[in-house]
């Protein structure tokens, strides 16, 4: 860990749907009025998984009005990839795709290898330890990154 707190962070997956929602949302919890938090994906082809809101609801993370989108699709609306000063991918294809952008950006990149939990088990419960198991591996991640929150949040934290 060590401990500094960026002022912005971009968190990448492959489709924006289960990890880049549930670490941004996470991230926004406990740190929310302390760094801007942003997710993207590689595609934006799928919509937020429903067992990545369901696990997030359990310890009062809100993803239900998360809209999926895509690096091309952030830097058309006119956000900035070059105002991040962190960007952390979850996955070999959003690490590539964040590497790539290091040639036209500044861009501190980290990869932190977060298990996708689409597909591993069949029943509902199967479904959501899985699912639960990579929540929890992403805020582990973050507090060891960063540090515990300084002070508890004080509502329900929406992205």
């Amino acid at each position: 860990m060590d401990g500094k707190l960026p002022s912005s962070i971009l968190f990448c997956c492959d489709h924006n749907a289960v990890r880049s929602p549930m670490a941004e949302g996470l991230m926004k919890q406990m740190f929310g009025d302390q760094v801007y938090v942003q997710s993207v994906g590689v595609k934006n082809d799928l919509e937020v998984d429903g067992f990545a809101v369901a696990v997030c609801a359990e310890i009062g993370v809100r993803l239900e009005r998360h809209r999926a989108r895509s690096f091309e699709e952030m830097e058309h609306l006119g956000s900035e990839l070059s105002g991040f000063d962190l960007v952390v991918a979850m996955s070999p294809a959003s690490q590539r795709r964040a590497l790539d952008m290091t040639r036209f950006y500044h861009l501190d990149v980290e990869y932190w290898p977060v298990m996708d939990p689409t597909g591993l088990a069949e029943d509902r419960e199967g479904k959501l330890a899985a699912y639960r198991q990579t929540r929890d591996q992403i805020r582990d991640r973050i507090l060891d990154r960063f540090g515990p929150p300084s002070a508890a949040p004080a509502k329900l934290q929406r992205i």
